[in-house]
């Protein structure tokens, strides 16, 4: 296992939950140490807090009859105590490639294994499925980003990329593709640059919640309704989010 430096969550605890995750009581439905941490950066990065409460049964899979109290009660102190030492990270220190040595407190590195049939070769692609399917477990994430859509699809187009969607959707759609060459070369550059683009979508989501928070704020002060409760134009009085803006009428 590829596995970053930590001080707050040390490599005796990663070791730990690895270990517990791997326990019989999971019967092998438990996710492995990349696909948590993958699903933990989505959870963490997205617009909108996703609780606990959500995402472990996500880990878990089937819901596990643990030995004693204390076994699950050590568990889910590891897994939260992972979550936060995730977060700290995405917020505060710079990526580093998946290879490299931590070389500070705040830096952070992709938790990757091997390739099943390849021991020579990390596993992208698991890790960013993951990552993916975290991002579909809080509030949907196009209907959160407002105008910058196009912004948000070229951030996580690598993501696609890796986990092999990209192709999958090309080659249904009959549409054209990239020879064999440009295919490798592009997975290389999305695999190099992936540690730093998670930070960069969680930046994108803090910055775009920031801006939010700002708007809001001027509207209340000037008086005027928040963005999304302006009465909608079809003229019902209601306002917008909850007529013809909301999603069930968007969608």
């Amino acid at each position: 296992m590829n596995s970053p430096d930590r001080e707050n969550f040390s490599e005796a605890d990663l070791d730990r939950l690895e270990e517990l995750l791997d326990a019989d009581i999971f019967e092998g439905e438990a996710m492995l140490l990349d696909e948590l941490q993958a699903l933990l950066c989505a959870v963490i990065s997205g617009p909108q807090p996703v609780p606990s409460s959500v995402w472990l049964p996500v880990v878990f899979g089937e819901q596990p009859q643990f030995e004693s109290e204390a076994q699950a009660n050590e568990i889910i102190d590891l897994l939260m105590r992972f979550h936060d030492d995730l977060a700290a990270r995405l917020a505060g220190g710079a990526a580093s490639d998946s290879g490299a040595e931590a070389d500070s407190d705040s830096e952070w590195e992709l938790i990757l294994y091997p390739v099943a049939d390849d021991p020579e070769e990390l596993d992208f692609a698991t890790w960013a499925d993951a990552y993916l399917y975290g991002s579909q477990l809080g509030c949907n994430w196009y209907e959160a980003v407002g105008d910058h859509a196009e912004e948000l699809t070229e951030l996580l187009q690598p993501l696609f990329l890796l986990s092999g969607m990209l192709k999958e959707d090309a080659l249904e759609r009959n549409e054209p593709w990239m020879s064999a060459a440009q295919e490798q070369a592009a997975i290389a550059s999305a695999e190099e640059a992936l540690p730093e683009l998670v930070k960069q979508i969680h930046d994108f989501w803090r910055a775009k919640q920031s801006s939010d928070e700002a708007i809001a704020a001027a509207q209340e002060r000037k008086g005027q309704p928040a963005v999304g409760q302006e009465h909608c134009p079809c003229g019902s009085g209601k306002p917008y989010r909850q007529c013809c803006g909301s999603p069930e009428r968007l969608h």
